[in-house]
């Protein structure tokens, strides 16, 4: 995802501060980072070490901030534009296989996958942009155009991915307490805000419910192979891409503050952060 849309400028200046104490496991436990831009934390400088910039990954995810502040060794194979198939395949040339991290001895995985399946985010995004552009006047015209044909494909096709991706992972670390992790609302539910995002404002609650249909799916696959699911969606309310720098967590489409736009900030990767170490410390 990271690298179809990592179009606007600009560079989040945000300290970061470490996420509260994840205390279920011992310090120096193996932890495994597995998934998308959302969990590489695309955007959020500065990039991290030794990983191909392709995957956009920051030494400020979720995933690192947990680490740092636990003890524990992270071993970190997000990468932007991941999909499900990239957990069985090279993503790219030097790469090896998102599940080839995970082991007999892994102890702690969390994983933020699925919304690049089937283009889900990046697709309904521009289609959306698109239809508001051919019809300026139009109240939702990405809606009337499109319908279900959005949505459908996760009912249909990205949840038994996320049934299959998170059963693997399970067989792969048999030992190991798997979290997977919902999408931040990226939008409002009403109204929307122009020109940030140049979309009809009928069609921001159609986006929303396409992301929570993904939401959705996430959960019901964590159910139906024994994951712990860590929803985002009602913490961050009140923090999508229309609001103000500071409030957000989510960077707009135009006028991002980070090079990589509709993705978590630097204050989204921190309250990721917060609730899966909630999780953790939770068991």
């Amino acid at each position: 995802m990271a690298a179809a849309i990592a179009a606007a400028s600009g560079m989040a200046t945000h300290a970061v501060a470490l996420a509260a104490p994840a205390a279920a496991f011992p310090r120096g436990i193996e932890y495994v980072n597995l998934g998308d831009s959302f969990s590489a934390g695309s955007g959020v400088a500065p990039m991290a070490s030794g990983q191909l910039p392709q995957c956009w990954q920051s030494e400020q995810n979720f995933a690192h901030i947990i680490a740092a502040e636990s003890g524990y060794r992270l071993t970190d194979v997000s990468c932007g534009g991941a999909k499900t198939e990239d957990f069985y395949r090279p993503q790219y040339s030097g790469m090896r296989p998102q599940l080839d991290a995970l082991s007999p001895s892994t102890e702690l995985v969390t994983v933020m996958i699925g919304g690049n399946n089937n283009n889900t985010f990046v697709g309904a995004m521009a289609t959306c942009v698109a239809a508001f552009a051919a019809s300026p006047g139009a109240f939702e015209p990405c809606k009337s155009r499109y319908g279900a044909s959005l949505s459908e494909p996760i009912v249909s096709q990205t949840y038994p991915a996320l049934v299959q991706a998170l059963d693997d992972v399970h067989a792969r670390a048999p030992r190991a307490h798997v979290i997977v992790v919902g999408y931040p609302w990226l939008l409002p539910a009403a109204d929307g805000c122009f020109p940030q995002y140049p979309i009809a404002p009928g069609d921001v609650p159609y986006l929303r419910d396409l992301q929570a249909t993904l939401n959705d799916a996430i959960a019901r696959a964590a159910t139906e192979t024994g994951t712990a699911f860590v929803a985002t969606a009602q913490v961050s309310e009140g923090h999508d891409g229309c609001k103000p720098l500071g409030e957000r967590w989510i960077e707009p489409l135009v006028y991002s503050a980070q090079p990589v736009p509709v993705h978590p900030n630097t204050d989204g990767e921190r309250a990721l952060a917060r609730e899966i170490a909630g999780a953790i410390a939770n068991g």
